[in-house]
């Protein structure tokens, strides 16, 4: 399970990671607080931070359900692949959001494996 552990602090390191580039973003394109519009290159860097919060509500505790009830391994390289399409989305989004679906899809993909993943094993575990 210690693979799933660092997996789980390495995307709570990338959240971070995107919260320290959107204050950076606001710096540079005078964006002051509490504003989150104004100039479209601060929004999308702050739209990549916002939007992995959104995705680490599902990506976290399907990762932790996986890697209990199917293979905390496996759990770990879904988890990966999960933050390297977040990786992929921020370098893409932040210069123009068109672009981003290649790694909204690598990330996303991951994602949606852990979480049917962890509910089968779950069930499975359930009714067994």
């Amino acid at each position: 399970m210690e693979a799933i552990v660092v997996v789980t602090l390495l995307a709570l390191a990338q959240f971070l990671y995107f919260g320290t580039k959107v204050g950076q973003a606001r710096v540079k394109y005078d964006v002051k607080a509490p504003a989150i519009s104004g100039n479209a290159d601060f929004e999308r860097i702050f739209r990549v931070h916002q939007n992995t919060l959104e995705q680490l509500i599902v990506f976290t505790p399907s990762l932790w359900f996986f890697g209990i009830y199917v293979h905390a391994m496996a759990g770990a390289a879904l988890g990966v692949g999960y933050l390297v399409g977040r990786h992929i989305y921020y370098n893409t989004y932040k210069g123009d959001a068109g672009k981003r679906a290649v790694g909204m899809l690598v990330g996303y993909v991951p994602m949606v494996v852990l979480l049917l993943g962890g509910l089968g094993g779950a069930i499975w575990n359930w009714v067994s």
